[in-house]
């Protein structure tokens, strides 16, 4: 007998044959393959859920390197505060911690290139860099006097993300470039990025042992100086899920960089100027290319003489430093933004 004919004889109060009849509005008792389908579904939800935990606690455990909450971990939920909890930006700040070379592989293989311009807009708003001559790099490493909580909305113009914060001296680690770890025949040293200040250096050490290091300033200092002598730019980087502020410099060259290919390759505004340009002495030039194969932002083209693209110019100083006629040098240019510089910040808080 079918199931519906039996709900029909169930509602006219009716009986199966050898059962007892059923009363007006009576349900009839399920069928055994009924209830054994409404057990088979219950177990696959827990099997499935309790998956889950298991696979978030596998997640969790490894990216915490088998620990449940090392103190840096620790330190960064404490700095982040409850409207980051809540928005879920320190999840995202703490995928991008901890997994930040597949995080930067994806973004730079697989994502900037698919980008439309909202895209590029929304994602150089979160993240951003701002270009450092070599100077203003060492006056960051350099610095004795603390700078508390500062919005830089005059230095780095972008709506999110813009915070400094630095504790002098401010402490250091060195760490492998995630922009080269995710090419395929990356320039050479690798060690090269720097985490500044806390808690982003204890978060680095404690949870990438085997590819960071701390640097004492002497150290930091001189690491500086080799990447400027290799013909590599110094930037500053913000990001909102690091706590909406300053925590790395990238020492890079124009072949790895994720933010050079961001400007360059794809036209995502993704790296400010210094707040300088290049200066030609025509009678020091010799027109020998050496400044145009230099810079990292394809800014300057050889005729006779060299010729600087002011608007493509960021202010770097790589072609400068690679001169080898001094024919180069920096100016500053008010039109090109306002330079960071950490002593001009740390002299107006002691006003």
């Amino acid at each position: 007998m079918t199931r519906e004919r039996l709900a029909l004889l169930a509602a006219a109060g009716c009986s199966r044959p050898g059962h007892d009849s059923l009363h007006v509005g009576e349900m009839a008792p399920p069928f055994p393959d009924e209830e054994e389908g409404h057990k088979m579904s219950g177990t696959v939800i827990l099997i499935v859920v309790a998956a889950l935990l298991v696979t978030v606690l596998a997640f969790w455990l490894l990216s915490e390197r088998w620990r449940l909450l090392r103190p840096s971990t620790r330190k960064v939920m404490r700095e982040a505060g409850l409207r980051r909890f809540l928005n879920l930006s320190i999840l995202h700040g703490y995928i991008y911690a901890c997994w930040i070379y597949p995080y930067l592989n994806l973004l730079i293989n697989y994502i900037f290139p698919r980008l439309g311009p909202r895209g590029k807009k929304w994602c150089s708003d979160r993240y951003h860099g701002k270009v450092l001559t070599t100077e203003h790099a060492k006056a960051i490493i350099a610095i004795d006097q603390d700078i508390p909580l500062r919005d830089l909305e005059q230095i780095i113009p972008y709506p999110i993300a813009r915070d400094l914060v630095l504790k002098g001296p401010p402490d250091v680690a060195v760490y492998e470039c995630p922009c080269r770890h995710a090419r395929a025949n990356p320039c050479q040293p690798i060690q090269v990025c720097m985490a500044i200040g806390q808690p982003f250096v204890d978060f680095l050490l404690e949870h990438y042992p085997k590819v960071s290091r701390r640097l004492a300033q002497s150290e930091a200092l001189e690491l500086l100086e080799a990447e400027h002598e290799r013909g590599h730019l110094h930037s500053a980087w913000f990001k909102d899920a690091c706590l909406d502020r300053f925590y790395s410099i990238c020492n890079c060259c124009g072949c790895c960089c994720l933010g050079v290919e961001a400007m360059v390759k794809y036209d995502t505004p993704m790296v400010a100027s210094s707040g300088y340009v290049v200066r030609v002495d025509e009678t020091l030039c010799t027109a020998c290319a050496t400044c145009e194969n230099a810079c990292p932002f394809k800014a300057i083209q050889v005729n006779e003489k060299s010729v600087v693209n002011w608007e493509a110019c960021m202010g770097c100083g790589v072609c400068v430093g690679q001169c080898p006629n001094e024919a180069l040098s920096l100016v500053r240019d008010e039109r090109k933004g306002i330079p960071l510089d950490v002593r001009l910040l740390a002299q107006e808080q002691a006003v």
